[in-house]
């Protein structure tokens, strides 16, 4: 019997693989600029959504206004005016740190939404009921007519028992 001695040739397949080389070869970083301007691509449109009547009655009941009278939406308007404004003044104040744009966003920008939609919905509804701002005198003869009044409660001596 006779063993056929190790050639030293290699078979030609081997040697294509070991001999290619690729016309183009990308940097290793490439790949990571790449993937870093597909996720700012991506959060730029987040950042550029505006806050139009689309936007902001996402964030909002459509249905909550609709059975309040005007005496019930007045002060709701008002309260809402004044919830959006010291949310306003938080985000401003925030934006002036360090991480400041990134704080107002994460912290305050979904609730000034909300309040914005809500706002929205209260004055669509005060517009539907055709409603009129209740002058300050008119509103002050009304509480003294229901027997209302503005009053302080008489304090308590704090030696209660509880």
């Amino acid at each position: 019997m006779t063993v056929a001695a190790p050639s030293s040739r290699t078979p030609p397949h081997t040697d294509a693989r070991r001999n290619f080389a690729p016309a183009f070869v990308l940097p290793a970083s490439v790949p990571r600029a790449l993937a870093l301007f597909a996720l700012g691509l991506a959060l730029s449109g987040c950042a550029s959504m505006s806050e139009n009547e689309n936007v902001v009655a996402a964030f909002a009941d459509p249905a909550k206004y609709e059975l309040w009278d005007c005496k019930q939406l007045e002060p709701e308007r008002k309260n809402l005016a004044k919830r959006e404004a010291e949310l306003q003044a938080l985000m401003d104040k925030a934006q002036t740190g360090t991480a400041g744009p990134l704080v107002a966003e994460m912290a305050y920008r979904n609730d000034y939404l909300s309040i914005r939609g809500q706002a929205h919905f209260a004055e669509e509804a005060w517009r539907k009921n055709n409603c009129r701002e209740t002058p300050p005198a008119a509103a002050a003869s009304v509480a003294a007519k229901s027997g209302i009044s503005r009053a302080k409660p008489a304090r308590s001596s704090g030696a209660a028992v509880y």
